[in-house]
């Protein structure tokens, strides 16, 4: 039984691992890097890196993996504070949750029920929640896109960042960032998440650079 607020059960995120690749949800999260681009450092070790991506069955060369391992599960081992505090602390606090419209504890490391049923995964979950939001914005959402152009002719990824708030609307908005893989021919490819947490700077700043500025934010990762 896993202690969502205790210390997290690592046989138990494995194993949500596992069960997340073989449903298909992975391919839903884009490329992330561990190395965070405010401290620098890594947030978590090699050996929970390639274990999470060991039992996903995902090849990733540390420390850029999927994105979806890397945020909702590595980051419940980070024990590097960041200027915004634990890395964590978007799935312990509910904060997050409850700006996607969920229960406070709905993103912790527990079983639960979503839109697919009971038994959930905690990564299954936060696709569900924050999905939706990223590749179709409520019209009440801030949105911002970028193009984000590689050294080819065919490496051109949509990026998009939503700042949504559904449940207080005093409270700090989610904020749903993603990448789409590089376009090619004719083809627009849908958006992956990359990362969720609540944003509580200042929006049209935010967006304004945002746009003005395209690059992988976030400890995102695009292929050249």
């Amino acid at each position: 039984m896993n202690d969502a607020l205790g210390s997290p059960d690592f046989d138990f995120v494995l194993g949500c691992a596992r069960e997340d690749a073989a449903a298909g949800w992975l391919a839903l999260w884009g490329a992330s890097t561990v190395i965070d681009e405010h401290t620098r450092v890594p947030s978590f070790d090699a050996r929970i890196f390639d274990a999470l991506h060991a039992a996903a069955g995902v090849a990733a060369e540390f420390p850029v993996g999927n994105a979806g391992l890397i945020h909702v599960y590595g980051y419940w081992f980070s024990e590097v504070p960041t200027p915004f505090g634990f890395k964590r602390d978007r799935w312990q606090q509910g904060d997050l949750a409850r700006a996607l419209g969920r229960p406070a504890d709905a993103f912790h490391l527990a079983r639960g029920a979503d839109a697919e049923g009971p038994g959930s995964t905690p990564l299954q979950r936060v696709t569900d929640a924050a999905l939706p939001h990223l590749r179709r914005p409520p019209q009440e959402a801030r949105v911002g896109e970028a193009e984000l152009r590689g050294s080819g002719a065919d490496a051109v990824r949509c990026s998009r960042v939503v700042l949504v708030q559904c449940g207080d609307r005093d409270a700090a908005p989610a904020l749903v960032y993603g990448i789409a893989p590089a376009e090619r021919a004719e083809t627009t490819a849908p958006l992956q998440l990359v990362t969720a947490f609540p944003f509580a700077g200042d929006a049209d700043a935010l967006l304004a650079d945002f746009e003005a500025q395209p690059a992988p934010r976030w400890n995102a990762v695009v292929d050249p």
